[in-house]
């Protein structure tokens, strides 16, 4: 596994559009107060064309959006990059870039949602590291919530023991200055879903959106099974995170990975805080996720710190992990290897 280089104090950040970009005025402001935010830490910001461009829902066509990404790569003063937003149609430009020019340059590249295309994929086949946490505009909050800090420290190779936020973001915020931090009101729990007291595993992590490793499988980018393979003797921590999926849907996707083999040699499987839920049949998130995956007879842990629902931890991708889980709360730990 290829760690990239860690950030250094006067480092430039790339930061680019791979799915969707900012329009919206006051996001425009939140997007501008991060950069100013980085600048303050000591760091420079160089934005790329399609960053404050949307199309319906496209910050520019799949080969502007490949080349503005390769530009940061070539870059040799940009040092990471962190996606501008999410979206839906990050993998269309996987058609049109040069992975060469990854694996010849190998940056951290961090996003969250839609992102996943990218960072599941360049993982995968490529073996480089990179980062599953916030895209580039939650920056732009004041005070930065700790999980923030948390991920610049990352950044900066302070591999920190992260543990359990102790209150989570419900639903969707407006913003009215682009300013606004998080607004925490539900308790965090950790569920161990086959009621364990107690709960650790260890194992090399991948994961991302369910929503978008679904609609990598089968492609030819898809070398899940490659990956999985070559670090059997690690075993394998799979993290999931759900946005759109109603239970239906998350139950045979489930079922559907499963069937294939993605979880042969899984040491456990995390979910994060399902974003939007909604099911036909009344079956409840738990439900979808037990039913599909009891015969795996593995730890699974739900409700976690990842993905779509705020605060979020930094996953670093193909590092080794160790996950804990009690009475609630949890931990992660990352092992460089």
């Amino acid at each position: 596994m290829i760690y990239p280089e860690f950030l250094k104090e006067k480092d430039t950040i790339g930061v680019t559009a791979p799915s969707d970009g900012i329009t919206d005025e006051v996001k425009l402001k939140r997007l501008d107060n991060a950069i100013k935010n980085f600048n303050s830490r000591g760091f420079n910001i160089k934005e790329t064309p399609n960053v404050r461009c949307s199309i319906k829902g496209r910050s520019s066509t799949s080969k502007e959006r490949a080349r503005e990404l390769e530009e940061l790569y070539e870059d040799k003063d940009v040092k990471a990059i962190i996606c501008a937003s999410g979206g839906d149609f990050l993998i269309e430009m996987l058609s049109e870039l040069n992975f060469n020019v990854i694996k010849d340059n190998p940056k951290w590249l961090q996003g969250n949602s839609d992102p996943t295309g990218l960072l599941f994929t360049i993982t995968t086949n490529l073996d480089i590291s990179t980062l599953y946490t916030d895209n580039f505009g939650c920056f732009g909050m004041e005070p930065w919530h700790k999980s923030l800090e948390n991920n610049l420290e990352i950044l900066k190779g302070n591999i920190i023991e992260q543990t359990s936020f102790s209150k989570y973001e419900k639903g969707f915020k407006d913003y009215i200055t682009g300013k606004e931090p998080y607004e925490l009101t539900e308790k965090v729990y950790w569920r161990n879903l086959n009621n364990e007291d107690a709960i650790t595993i260890k194992g090399r992590i991948i994961g991302g959106c369910l929503d978008i490793i679904a609609d990598l499988f089968g492609t030819r980018f898809d070398k899940t099974k490659d990956f999985i393979e070559k670090y059997k003797d690690d075993g394998i921590i799979w993290y999931l995170d759900i946005c759109e999926l109603t239970g239906e849907v998350i139950a045979r996707t489930l079922w559907k990975l499963k069937d294939n083999g993605y979880f042969k040699y899984t040491k456990g499987i995390i979910f994060g805080r399902s974003f939007i839920y909604n099911s036909y049949y009344d079956i409840s998130y738990e439900e979808a996720i037990y039913e599909s995956l009891k015969d795996l007879n593995i730890p699974i842990i739900i409700n976690t710190d990842i993905g779509h629902v705020s605060p979020r931890m930094t996953i670093i991708n193909g590092a080794i992990t160790t996950i804990t889980s009690s009475n609630g709360k949890g931990e992660i730990k990352f092992d460089l290897k």
